[in-house]
């Protein structure tokens, strides 16, 4: 499953930016599946909608693993995607994400401090409780939003931004993502993606220099609706 540009939801466009809202199941830069990447799909959206005959400039900013869903920037320009860069690197993106988890944490809302190691031979990171050969310190926020019978809704605020930071980090406290499982939950999601859902952003844009913020619809999904309304 891939989107096309017919099925693309924008959240944002101007003459620098374009902000996604990206599905579960679509990769934002091509890898090696060879499946056609969101990047690709915003590239053929703009060089229709403005009619541009040549290559179309997007930068990737940032990017979300493949079973998740949420908010994804794309810069139109070099100078937007430099500044964007420059803004991730300092910290001052403010990403908040939406997780629906099994084992409603101890705690009503804590900060977890682990120190994450990872494995590329099975793209899986492990979280350890102190420092270990390397290993990177990554700090997550969260708060429980929502209960259900079966599930809980987090919400959570990164600090740190590792390979799969938010999935290890909540798999190592025992409240593994709905659908995740590679990191400890039982059973698939139907669709292969997981219930990790990146919720809003926050950032000063690129060129207007003003504060500027969005928030993502969940995903079509009874799970998501139970929690969220």
């Amino acid at each position: 499953m891939y989107s096309t540009k017919d099925n693309l939801q924008i959240l944002f466009e101007d003459n620098h930016l374009v902000i996604v809202n990206k599905r579960v199941g679509d990769i934002v830069q091509g890898d090696k599946t060879g499946d056609k990447p969101l990047s690709e799909v915003v590239k053929e959206y703009i060089a229709e909608k403005y009619n541009k005959p040549g290559k179309v400039f997007l930068g990737v900013v940032h990017r979300l693993d493949r079973p998740t869903s949420g908010i994804v920037i794309f810069a139109k320009t070099s100078k937007a995607l430099e500044r964007l860069n420059k803004m991730l690197r300092e910290k001052t993106i403010k990403k908040t994400y939406w997780a629906v988890v099994k084992n409603s944490p101890s705690k009503d809302s804590d900060t977890l401090i682990h120190y994450l190691k990872k494995n590329p031979k099975n793209n899986k990171s492990t979280a350890f409780p102190k420092e270990t050969k390397d290993s990177k310190r990554a700090v997550l926020h969260y708060k429980i939003i929502n209960k259900s019978d079966n599930y809980t809704l987090l919400e959570i605020d990164l600090e740190t931004g590792r390979h799969h930071q938010i999935r290890s980090q909540l798999a190592k406290i025992g409240c593994p993502i709905k659908g995740d499982l590679k990191y400890g939950f039982n059973r698939s999601n139907k669709n292969g993606g997981i219930h990790l859902h990146a919720r809003k952003i926050e950032f000063t844009h690129p060129v207007k220099k003003e504060i500027i913020s969005f928030i993502a619809p969940v995903p079509q999904d009874i799970v998501w609706e139970v929690l969220t309304n």
